[in-house]
């Protein structure tokens, strides 16, 4: 699921993508939202935020929220620049590298949190994390040809809509029949990215309340893990995937 890209995906890849990210990027903000009470990946409500305290003139939370903003904007365009050089090097599993970057990532800031405790530890905690998600989510995006979101569910959730009604037009006779596969296919992708980000969340926050700032590291772990089943092993042709 982290090899092939763009027309040569499958639904199989698309949706194992879509679970296992989603259901990380929903660990980790609910997590987050628990110890600090800031989420890492919710642009929109960051952007919202950084409205609202810009209209009070407050500028030291104005410029927290700009920074959230700022940083998950540069974890895109480093994913961005990563992928842009794997491919212009043939390198099929560039992909899979990022993920592991994110991984490691992950274990350095639950270890920071859990053994240096830095002075402002919600800062380091939301900043990082905006970095890792933007990260991923350029991953996800770049990877599906943005068949595909897994940490922000506002988009998944639209295109719920746009499906849901697609079909019901086609139960109106008001489009082709033909297309209510693909719409039902889409549907079930999007549905299950939505549902597994939920699922991620409540897991999340269950996990953190048990074993506290190790569980990032956890999550760490088990994206390494991932990134170097794909790095190291052998792998179907892109139309397989």
């Amino acid at each position: 699921m982290l090899i092939s890209t763009e027309n040569f995906r499958s639904y199989t890849a698309d949706t194992q993508l879509a679970c296992t990210l989603a259901a990380v990027a929903g660990a980790l903000n609910t997590a987050a939202f628990e110890a600090v009470g800031f989420f890492s990946a919710n642009m929109t409500g960051n952007v919202s935020s950084l409205s609202d305290h810009l209209a009070r003139a407050s500028l030291a939370p104005a410029t927290f929220f700009a920074s959230i903003v700022s940083i998950f904007i540069a974890g895109s365009a480093f994913s961005t620049l990563l992928i842009n050089a794997g491919r212009r090097n043939n390198m099929r599993k560039v992909y899979a590298f990022n993920i592991l970057v994110e991984g490691i990532g992950l274990v350095a800031l639950g270890g920071i949190e859990t053994w240096l405790r830095p002075q402002s530890p919600g800062v380091v905690l939301i900043l990082c994390l905006s970095f890792l998600m933007g990260l991923q989510n350029a991953v996800v995006t770049r990877i599906s040809n943005a068949r595909v979101r897994t940490t922000h569910v506002s988009g998944t959730s639209t295109d719920i809509g746009i499906e849901l009604a697609m079909l019901f037009d086609v139960l109106r006779r008001k489009e082709s029949p033909k297309e209510a596969p693909l719409y039902i296919e889409r549907l079930k992708l999007h549905a299950l990215t939505l549902f597994s980000f939920l699922a991620g969340g409540v897991a999340g926050i269950w996990l953190y309340r048990a074993l506290g700032y190790p569980f990032i590291m956890l999550i760490g772990l088990m994206l390494i893990a991932l990134a170097l089943h794909t790095l190291l092993g052998r792998h179907a042709s892109p139309v397989n995937q």
